[in-house]
């Protein structure tokens, strides 16, 4: 499943890129960028600021929906599935919508291939991203080998929290890996993101000799304080990456108006492949 398709980016790898973003994640960050993308099954999304306060024809479609007042309390629990059927197109404001399609792997081939004189004129190409786009290992595989027969480059967003099958499934078809570490203490990873550092670093360490390029992106969060306590270690870390040809390093400004800037991208890691 599938929530967006996003053309013409320029901010998730190389040149001009159409960006899938796929439903389901197998962390729970707190700060997360895409929270519509963590459950893998369809996601009921409301925005108070668009609804009309006389409405009640989502009321009417879901036993699950209630109104008092202007107020619109939604139990997603006791939304049945035949219901998000009817609530997909029932506001006419939008204030209510159901984030979520099903995946057609031919659609969205045809689709993702629109682009391409633009990729070609730009060195890009197309981007898996998600939530954790390898939880759909199939989609992710049987797109990627048809984007390169097509000579479509290719790269995937992950948090590298799955299965080392899942990766080494895609690895021949992915040109770029954009790889988030959301931190580097076992504790606080468990505490922040849900999910172990161990399979993380475990995932690292076996694909930097197969990758063709990895690129290791760090949140920078005043909460976690990962870039004044955390950034060191990240450096030493014993991912021996054997492969690599060179690192650099790269920092931007945090937004003074939030605790999390945009994620950043402390080491690029090229290898010989």
């Amino acid at each position: 499943m599938y929530f967006n398709i996003q053309r013409f980016s320029t901010h998730d790898g190389d040149g001009i890129r159409s960006i899938l973003f796929l439903k389901g994640c197998s962390l729970a960050c707190p700060w997360c960028q895409n929270p519509e993308s963590r459950s893998e099954k369809y996601s009921v999304l409301f925005d108070e600021r668009s609804c009309m306060a006389d409405c009640s024809l989502c009321v009417s479609a879901s036993q699950g929906i209630e109104r008092s007042g202007e107020t619109l309390t939604i139990n997603r629990k006791l939304i049945r599935d035949e219901e998000l059927i009817a609530l997909k197109k029932v506001c006419p404001t939008e204030a209510l919508t159901v984030c979520g399609k099903e995946a057609e792997s031919d659609f969205l081939f045809d689709t993702l291939m629109k682009d391409k004189p633009f990729y070609d004129q730009s060195g890009g190409g197309v981007t898996f991203s998600g939530g954790e786009p390898l939880m759909q290992l199939d989609l992710v595989q049987s797109l990627a080998a048809r984007l390169h027969k097509a000579e479509v480059p290719t790269a995937v967003e992950s948090c590298m929290h799955v299965p080392w099958k899942n990766i080494e499934k895609v690895a021949p078809h992915i040109d770029c890996w954009l790889a988030d570490l959301k931190h580097v203490d076992d504790e606080k990873f468990l505490r922040w993101a849900k999910g172990s550092l161990k399979r993380i670093k475990d995932n690292y360490r076996k694909l930097a000799p197969i990758a063709k390029r990895i690129v290791i992106r760090v949140l920078w969060c005043r909460a976690l304080m990962i870039l004044t306590k955390s950034f060191d270690r990240l450096l030493i870390l014993q991912l021996h990456l054997k492969a690599a040809k060179n690192f650099t390093c790269c920092r931007i400004t945090p937004s003074a108006s939030t605790n999390i800037a945009c994620s950043i991208c402390p080491m690029s890691v090229r290898t010989n492949r």
